[in-house]
Order: structure tokens, then C-alpha cells, then sequence
């Protein structure tokens, strides 16, 4: 079974620092949503990166399409293919919105019910 196609991966920008990252649903049943560095590197280095809440995923690619597969420890050390991590966010927090004010005129004269 092929996976959908549009599950594949596209690139975009990370909405807090605006570094280029790639999106994908990862996975066919409990599927993941992962945001990755564009940033291409070997296996070798990727796994050397990894970290228990940063994974590493292999990027197969069919023409200008990509698709993120997850990159376990039984992964081959001699895979073809690029691999990347997921993305760490270093721009700093937005401040929390403050609550919007409206300001309401009222239909009718005070006093006077509305229906």
C-alpha cells in the first residue's frame, strides 16, 4: 500500500523564528505531526544529534516530492538517503495577547427592554 499523496512533506517557515522547516503527518494510523529543520544532514550525524525528545527522520525523495519516514536505532547506517531533525525553536515566546475590548452601543434607550 503506497501512502496518500498528500501526505508528503512541504516546506515551509517556522511561524516564531522564520527558519525554513518541513511539515508532514508522519505515520498511516496514530499519525504525527512533525516539524523538521530543512536542513539535510548524513545518518551519521543525525543520529548523533538525536535526543530523547528530538527525533531524527530519513527524507526519501521522488522528484521535487519528500517524504518523512521515522529513523529508529535499527535504522540502516549506511542509508542513501538525507536525513533531518525535528525542529527546536530558539526565537523567544510572543507575549500572550491582551483580551480584545469591544465596546457595545445599545440598540434601544436605557431602561427600555430589548425582544
Amino acid at each position: 500500500m503506497t501512502p496518500a499523496p498528500s501526505s508528503e512533506a512541504r516546506r515551509t517557515r517556522c511561524a516564531r523564528c522564520r527558519r525554513p522547516v518541513l511539515r508532514q503527518l508522519v505515520g498511516r494510523r496514530a499519525a504525527l505531526d512533525v516539524t523538521a529543520d530543512d536542513e539535510p544532514l548524513t545518518v551519521a550525524v543525525a543520529a548523533a544529534r538525536r535526543e530523547p525528545n528530538r527525533l531524527d527522520w530519513c527524507l526519501h525523495a521522488a522528484g521535487v516530492r519528500f517524504d518523512m519516514r521515522w529513523s529508529s536505532r535499527t535504522h540502516p547506517a549506511d542509508c542513501p538517503h538525507p536525513h533531518v531533525l525535528d525542529h527546536q525553536c530558539t526565537a523567544p515566546a510572543a507575549p500572550p495577547r491582551a483580551p480584545a475590548r469591544t465596546t457595545r452601543s445599545t440598540p434601544v434607550p436605557a431602561g427600555q427592554l430589548t425582544l
